[in-house]
């Protein structure tokens, strides 16, 4: 499992190193990018990582440098912090979309369709008892 992931891995990192980035902040991108034009609570956003952030502000401190993402404080409760992605951001992504499609098919492409239903019921069975009530990540089987 640890070998695949790796070998998986180097394949997007390689990918993400060209905009100076990391999967994870891909990601971040793309989850706001699914609620665009309306802004995401930092909570939220780090609850729906497919990976822990222990360090979610500095992760938005990055992307926010680049100009990607804006942050601010909620109008309704002080603390929380609303995340929504630019117009920089949006079109950020519009220009990595076709190399990030290329990616998934330098990483699985050779896969049969019956192949990768097979491969998801089965990482989704082995990490069902690891995740937390009420996870995203929880499939209505579980």
């Amino acid at each position: 499992m640890w070998r695949t992931y790796d070998r998986l891995r180097a394949i997007e990192e390689a990918l993400f190193d060209q905009w100076n980035l990391t999967a994870q902040q891909y990601n971040v991108l793309r989850l706001l990018e699914a609620k665009h034009p309306e802004p995401m609570p930092t909570l939220q956003l780090s609850a729906r990582l497919i990976s822990r952030a222990p360090d979610i502000t500095r992760m938005l401190d990055k992307l926010e440098e680049q100009g990607w993402l804006q942050r601010a404080r909620s109008t309704e409760d002080r603390r929380a912090v609303m995340v929504a992605l630019t117009t920089k951001g949006r079109s950020q992504l519009k220009e990595m979309a076709s190399k990030v499609k290329a990616m998934h098919v330098a990483q699985l492409g050779h896969l049969t369709v019956e192949q990768m239903r097979d491969l998801l019921a089965l990482l989704e069975a082995a990490r069902a008892p690891h995740e937390p009530e009420g996870s995203d990540w929880k499939t209505e089987s579980d």
